[in-house]
């Protein structure tokens, strides 16, 4: 069975404001202002929360700090949950995909580096969890991203063959992810790194969710 993988955040979803809030809020909880602007650090955002960490505590001066970083993370995972949805939005066109490529008898699912609990709770806060066949996250293996069997086990999961998928992405984790399963990527343009896209040497890259179905049927049949 063919598959169509997606990561979540800055794939199928710009889920940074909410991010950056949830980092901020650290930061108060540190007795500093906040460090983190939604209009400048949206790239950051997309890769986590240790890196919104980091990223504060460099322009605090305190570079290096993994221990208070460690210490603010749980903290941030909890700030996050609480307002998990307020921000964020799907990219235009994202869910139509998903929904020709279900029509066309492709399995869908989602593999993502957010921890799964999260993942899970934001997809059925914005009432699309149950249009995919599988979910996997962070924290669903003892590997992730990007390791080719967390990509392998979502496609088993969603009732595909990993030899006939293909990962949609947004960065060079996805692409190196996909590459070491032996499957295409393809990377999307229209997020806050989309300029950066090329350079990665993706199967396909789309402007626009429009042009995913023909890059799929393309790639993987």
């Amino acid at each position: 069975m063919r598959t169509v993988v997606f990561d979540l955040d800055g794939t199928l979803a710009d889920t940074s404001g909410d991010l950056i809030a949830a980092a901020n809020a650290c930061f108060r909880g540190m007795g500093v202002a906040d460090l983190l602007c939604p209009s400048r650090d949206v790239g950051v955002a997309l890769r986590g929360g240790r890196a919104m960490l980091r990223l504060g505590m460099e322009r605090l001066g305190r570079g290096g700090d993994e221990a208070e970083i460690d210490r603010q993370y749980p903290l941030l995972l909890a700030a996050y949950e609480g307002a998990i949805d307020r921000h964020t939005r799907l990219y235009p066109g994202a869910m139509a995909a998903v929904e020709g490529l279900r029509e066309a008898g492709y399995r869908v699912a989602i593999c993502t580096n957010k921890p799964e609990a999260l993942a899970r709770l934001l997809l059925e806060r914005m009432g699309v969890l149950d249009r995919f066949h599988a979910l996997t996250g962070a924290d669903t293996l003892s590997v992730r991203k990007p390791d080719p069997e967390h990509l392998r086990e979502t496609v088993r999961r969603a009732g595909g063959d990993p030899v006939r998928a293909l990962l949609v992405g947004d960065s060079d984790t996805d692409r190196d992810t996909a590459r070491a399963a032996g499957v295409p990527s393809v990377l999307v343009g229209f997020g806050p790194s989309g300029a950066d896209m090329a350079a990665l040497s993706p199967e396909a890259i789309i402007g626009h969710f429009d042009e995913l179905p023909a890059a799929v049927a393309r790639l993987i049949g």
